[in-house]
């Protein structure tokens, strides 16, 4: 019988697996899609992230990143720059990424079935769980922002608030900033991030249903400085936001997106993965899986009180275009915000 089984072999269930390897736990992964898995994400490290890819052995590819620009879609108001203090981020292709991550885990023996498990056929029992023939101590549920296992055990709450997006795609010319600049607009936010020598990617988040291009008007000031065709298609993802009533239920437990998602407003949608899953093997390793709901709860509270603060300043009328000139005014405060998230 194995100690853990992870249903999803995207960035969190390949992290956990290492995390559950390296604990010395018998582990494996499900996963029926071929490495390396896309996805719609802005695919900017923050240094916390980096950092924690390194201690489990992970270093991809990528682009080194100083720090955070805020900007008005116009380009008219100057912006705010807040450099890291601890190191630097990374800028890197989310296929790439997932490739690094299965390339450890498979260094240290993680098997991954091509199995997609229904979470309909996921057997919860006094000492086990079973799922797609498969028998373990506990089940981390990895599978993504809209998690059907999430669904299939009740787990998740509705959203009152107005949902939100994210759309992304690459272009082919050479990165003229190395930081990520966020461009905010009256509806939306968008997120360059140099990825490589010739390399740059783009990703918007908006509560508006329109195609990427169409999006990308409301920022001139970017629009004009990118070429005409893009490398790659446009990816989309939402809505976002996700609210989970608990994160443990019996022997299975969630992590990654699947365990809720507040926003990709702030960038920490990795960093976070990495940190549920230390904590995730953390508990099982101890066999107190109920106290994984409250080291996840003290591990993303920081994260939870910016991103929720800023998403609602973002959705009052009004507020919006005062976002980058407050913190153009007011640099040691965007300063000690960025580092403290990073």
């Amino acid at each position: 019988m194995l100690d853990l089984l992870i249903v999803g072999g995207g960035p969190a269930g390949l992290a956990t697996a290492i995390h559950a390897a390296r604990a010395g736990l018998d582990v494996a992964v499900a996963e029926p899609r071929p490495t390396p898995v896309d996805k719609a994400c802005g695919e900017g490290l923050m240094p916390g992230a980096v950092r924690a890819l390194a201690d489990l052995g992970v270093a991809p590819p990528g682009h080194p990143l100083r720090g955070i620009r805020y900007l008005t879609a116009e380009g008219d108001a100057g912006h705010a720059e807040a450099g890291f203090r601890h190191g630097p981020g990374l800028g890197v292709r989310r296929t790439d990424l997932h490739a690094a991550l299965a390339r450890r885990a498979a260094e240290l023996g993680v098997p991954v079935h091509p199995v997609k498990i229904d979470a309909a056929t996921v057997r919860q029992h006094a000492d086990h769980v079973t799922a797609a023939g498969l028998r373990a101590r506990y089940l981390a549920a990895a599978d993504g922002l809209h998690s059907p296992l999430r669904r299939h055990l009740g787990l998740g709450l509705p959203d009152p608030r107005p949902p939100r997006y994210g759309l992304r795609r690459h272009f082919a010319l050479r990165p003229w900033t190395d930081h990520v600049e966020v461009h905010w607009s009256a509806r939306a936010e968008a997120y360059v991030t140099p990825l490589g020598p010739q390399l740059l990617g783009v990703a918007i988040l908006t509560g508006e249903r329109a195609p990427f291009d169409m999006q990308l008007t409301s920022f001139p000031s970017l629009a004009a400085r990118l070429p005409t065709g893009a490398s790659t298609a446009v990816r989309g993802a939402g809505p976002l936001r996700q609210r989970v009533r608990v994160r443990v239920t019996g022997r299975v437990l969630l992590v990654g997106d699947a365990a809720g998602y507040v926003d990709a407003l702030t960038g920490e949608g990795i960093s976070l993965a990495l940190t549920g899953a230390a904590q995730l093997v953390r508990c099982v390793r101890e066999d107190r899986p109920l106290a994984y709901e409250h080291a996840w709860r003290r591990a993303s509270r920081r994260h939870r009180l910016l991103t929720e603060t800023l998403v609602r300043l973002r959705a009052r009328p009004g507020a919006a275009h005062l976002i980058v000139p407050a913190a153009v005014r007011l640099p040691s405060l965007f300063t000690g915000l960025v580092n403290g998230l990073a």
